[in-house]
């Protein structure tokens, strides 16, 4: 299982937010390279970056960090927030992405969902976070009545080969992931499944690897690395078994 250390942009700042909430937001590097390059200087073998602000405007916002952050470390990068035309898709790549998150586009235009999966395969990963077992959109702001295990097995049909899945109540709390809600989406599922919410301990990450499901490939960490709860080498130990 692979450790992603996640980096989320917002006003040119490596932030936090808790439970997905804008107006509670902790910054804590304010040029989010620096970031990068610590956890690609602790061993990261891949780095997870939001766009919040592309997130909530519905465009990207941050492609210059994008670059800039591609290019100073070796690991690769996969990066979402506010994808939702092919053009942004194509700029997320252009910049040094290796791999384009999209979210909420992929539930409402699914020809842009198709025409993104023909075009870069693998390259695209589906954000489906959901708050009590239902989707969320447009960066978290916007409830639905979906059910994030039938969301993910609808797409699943339609060609995704990799989900990210947040449990938002979680995320941010360090109370540790949602074991259950992740078991549930990734029974309905061939596809490969990143877990993302609520890790504070190495005890979660071991929790993870020994509990999840086959196709849980990896783990997005934000805060518990930001506030030294345990180092990316630990947490890629821990994943290890």
């Amino acid at each position: 299982m692979i450790l992603y250390p996640a980096i989320d942009i917002r006003g040119g700042q490596a932030v936090r937010l808790l439970q997905g909430d804008y107006e509670r937001e902790t910054a804590y590097d304010a040029d989010p390279v620096d970031a990068a390059r610590r956890w690609a200087g602790e061993g990261a073998e891949y780095l997870h970056v939001v766009d919040l602000d592309g997130a909530k405007a519905g465009e990207p916002r941050n492609l210059d960090a994008v670059r800039r952050i591609a290019a100073a470390v070796e690991c690769p990068i996969q990066v979402g927030g506010g994808l939702r035309d092919a053009a942004s898709v194509d700029a997320l790549l252009d910049a040094g992405a290796e791999r384009a998150v999209i979210g909420t586009a992929a539930l409402r235009d699914p020809a842009f969902l198709d025409a993104a999966l023909a075009e870069h395969g693998e390259r695209i990963v589906v954000s489906v976070d959901a708050r009590e077992g239902k989707v969320s959109l447009s960066g978290w702001t916007e409830a639905s009545d979906v059910d994030v295990a039938a969301a993910v097995a609808e797409l699943s049909r339609r060609g995704v080969a990799r989900f990210l899945c947040t449990a938002i109540e979680v995320d941010g709390t360090m109370e540790g992931p949602a074991l259950g809600e992740l078991g549930r989406i990734a029974a309905g599922t061939e596809a490969q499944v990143l877990a993302s919410g609520g890790v504070g301990t190495l005890a979660d990450l071991e929790a993870l690897a020994r509990d999840a499901a086959a196709n849980v490939e990896g783990a997005i960490v934000g805060r518990a690395l930001y506030e030294r709860r345990f180092t990316v080498a630990d947490g890629i130990a821990a994943l290890a078994g």
